[in-house]
């Protein structure tokens, strides 16, 4: 072959056929779907993860603020309705317009420093489940007028009930649980009973500083 017929020849040229650009393409769409799939499910239990983590953060912080009201709970009779009564820890179904149980007494360390806020340091509060939350109710003033409506505060959400147990002592060796009911002198411990809808039932003993 002489030197002008080499250079006049064309290179072969090699290139893709058409059903192997769309066996290729195919191929791209099915990893584009499996790694958007794979995404959005770490994606939505990331989200599941920070909102049980919340939950629990939530539940740790209920719990405190329920043991700290209970052992302070304090032997203070309180008005109701304007009448001083004999009971120091008032439980009852329903109670303080609950969709279960509600509890209420009167607990001391309110904090207040040197005075300088016009109320003692004892504070009446009150739990209660309303619209599946479980609420802390108080009071700035221990004896509050007639029509007085408390301040609310949402402990935990999605809780279906709530009820409380009193840890009663009946000889030198028995002591015994029994449902709260409205008593005259203090429980040795209480116990809050939490149906969830998240955790289920619930149960946490706290022991009253008698």
């Amino acid at each position: 072959m002489s030197r002008l017929q080499q250079l006049n020849k064309k290179p072969y040229q090699s290139g893709f056929t058409l059903i192997e650009i769309m066996v290729a393409m195919a191929i791209f769409a099915l990893i584009a779907v499996g790694s958007v799939a794979m995404l959005s499910a770490i994606s939505d239990k990331n989200d599941l993860s920070e909102e049980r983590m919340q939950s629990l953060q939530d539940m740790q912080r209920a719990m405190l603020i329920i043991e700290r009201d209970f052992l302070q709970m304090v032997p203070r009779k309180t008005r109701v309705d304007g009448e001083v009564t004999d009971t120091l820890v008032f439980a009852d179904n329903y109670a303080f317009e609950s969709d279960s149980y509600g509890l209420s007494f009167v607990r001391s360390g309110w904090h207040n420093p040197q005075l300088t806020l016009r109320r003692s340091t004892l504070q009446s509060v009150a739990y209660r489940t309303q619209d599946n939350q479980l609420q802390r109710l108080y009071s700035t003033y221990v004896d509050n007028a007639i029509g007085h409506e408390p301040k609310m505060r949402v402990l935990l959400e999605n809780i279906e009930s709530v009820r409380f147990e009193f840890l009663e002592k009946f000889d030198s060796k028995k002591f015994e649980w029994k449902e709260a009911e409205p008593i005259e002198e203090l429980p040795i411990a209480v116990a809050i009973i939490i149906k969830s809808n998240l955790y289920g039932e619930i149960r946490r003993e706290f022991k009253v500083r008698r």
